[in-house]
């Protein structure tokens, strides 16, 4: 096609396509959760867990986990004609979050995944995104037997701003990670109104 003939209304009914992380500690369920709700085969980058880990890895509440992450899981969801979500699972490990930083390169916003037996290691992620100034939801997810806690508690123990959502959820049910992802376009959406408070 000539440059005469480019029509830059020509496209304007394509969906418009919106980056997301999913995010959190190690054995927190991103990669569960991305598997979950995507529309399309999710690409992981998980490895076997090895003796190699012993004293590099903390496995502290996750004893019976067998793999990890090491680089990223890539998913997608479409919400409506217009709007397409792509989730990247951030890896959970300590040593591999030099990753963190190009995975959150443009990325609109994101989840952080929590569990309640471990709330400890959210704190990393929190502060990642807010010393970027990235919007982010928290998700509780809610395992079996873990302590159940309410949001004004679990906002407490994690010292979060009362702007910042909340939601509990089960990582391996899709509406349920539906819930959640809505809850952040949400968020998003009334920030970015003119008159929400900065």
């Amino acid at each position: 096609m000539a440059f005469e003939d480019y029509d830059p209304n020509a496209g304007s009914d394509l969906a418009t396509s919106v980056k997301i992380l999913i995010s959190g500690g190690f054995g927190v369920g991103k990669t569960t959760m991305v598997a979950s709700i995507s529309e399309i085969t999710p690409l992981r980058t998980e490895e076997l867990i090895s003796e190699r880990s012993v004293g590099v890895d903390d496995l502290a509440g996750v004893e019976e986990k067998t793999t990890t992450t090491v680089a990223l899981d890539f998913g997608r969801i479409t919400i409506d004609q217009s709007l397409v979500l792509y989730l990247f699972g951030t890896p959970g490990q300590d040593r591999f979050w030099f990753l963190w930083d190009e995975l959150a390169r443009g990325a609109l916003g994101a989840v952080v995944l929590v569990d309640t037996r471990r709330l400890e290691i959210a704190f990393a992620a929190i502060d990642f995104f807010e010393s970027r100034g990235i919007t982010f939801t928290v998700a509780v997810n809610c395992f079996e037997r873990a302590p159940l806690y309410t949001d004004v508690e679990v906002r407490d123990a994690l010292d979060l701003d009362d702007r910042t959502p909340i939601v509990f959820c089960d990582a391996r049910d899709r509406n349920s990670c539906k819930a959640v992802l809505l809850t952040l376009m949400e968020h998003l959406i009334a920030r970015a109104s003119p008159a929400a408070p900065a």
